[in-house]
């Protein structure tokens, strides 16, 4: 067995003893295509007030630029898709957000990656990314083989969906390399176009972030949400899952057996207007370890606002 199989065959195995469901691997090379369509999607302002989506262009696009000498691109796919839902009528709260935030948990998963591979190939130089830094990580996803982008812009997987974290891990190690599929599998489907409150949803696979839910909900700090989006929220109070719920994919969604993404009770259970009593103090110790605490007592009390208006 070459080293090459060998040093594959160990990262493939190490990505599963810590419960990543997928692990697909692709040449660290710059991605001219997406330069290109990231740059024309910048400049359309489909980014809102996210000023950080134009810093460091130029690491966005290549990753040798990340990490020096970087060979591969390691893409892992974590489940989140929780086995409670909401009460009926509680406000909606995106399912990533349900338990403990995901950063933490990828974050140590990629930390133990990282030293286990070193223990057991070799003083390797890498370093890994969950939705922290420029990493077009879905396009990495791609050409690992990990899914296809859909319409709603979520990589799609043919076996589980969509609900997943990616993470990204980047090395100077020559590894072999997964093809990515031959084409996407979306076929003539509409549906989260049509279902998109907000119509943030355009064709050739275009996301007018400016115009989502869970840009206004989360990423919209210190503004009040504009008047024109009134009655347009479905009653979701933090991000947005109607595209992913209504992909016909995601009828494979299993579970998650990660524990630290066991839903937080009071997600489950809040009405609106327990939300709406609860108070700063509360609200901090509920959600220390939640990615809600992104939106702040005050983001979430603008937002229950703004549903009730």
């Amino acid at each position: 067995m070459s080293n090459l199989t060998k040093h594959t065959q160990i990262i493939k195995q190490t990505a599963q003893q810590l419960g990543f469901f997928y692990c697909g691997i692709a040449k660290a090379e710059k991605l001219d295509e997406d330069a290109r369509r990231l740059e024309a999607w910048l400049q359309q302002g489909m980014h809102g007030s996210m000023q950080y989506m134009e810093n460091h262009f130029d690491l966005r696009v290549d990753p040798r630029k990340l990490v020096p000498g970087a060979r591969s691109v390691i893409t892992l796919l974590q489940n989140y898709y929780p086995s409670q839902q909401q009460k009926t009528g509680t406000p909606h709260i995106a399912k990533y957000a349900f338990g403990k935030d995901y950063h933490e948990v990828i974050r140590g998963k990629l930390h133990q990656f990282l030293a286990s591979i070193n223990q057991s190939i070799g003083e390797i130089q890498g370093r890994g990314f969950v939705d922290s830094a420029p990493v077009l990580e879905r396009t990495w996803a791609v050409k690992s083989g990990a899914g296809w982008i859909g319409r709603n812009g979520n990589l799609i997987n043919k076996q589980s969906g969509s609900f997943y974290f990616i993470a990204t891990l980047i090395v100077d190690l020559e590894l072999q390399y997964d093809d990515p599929l031959a084409k996407d599998y979306c076929g003539s489907c509409h549906k989260c176009i049509d279902a998109c409150p907000t119509e943030a949803i355009k064709e050739n696979k275009v996301i007018d972030g400016s115009k989502c839910i869970s840009y206004f909900t989360i990423e919209l700090k210190d503004a009040l949400i504009p008047e024109n989006m009134k009655g347009k929220f479905d009653n979701w109070l933090f991000g947005c899952d109607v595209c992913q719920d209504i992909c016909p994919w995601n009828r494979f969604s299993k579970p998650t057996t990660e524990l630290q993404f066991t839903p937080i009770p009071e997600i489950l259970n809040l009405a609106t207007r327990e939300w709406e009593e609860l108070s700063e103090d509360a609200f901090a110790r509920i959600f220390k370890e939640s990615p809600i605490k992104r939106s702040k007592y005050k983001g979430i009390q603008r937002n229950l606002t703004f549903l009730q208006s």
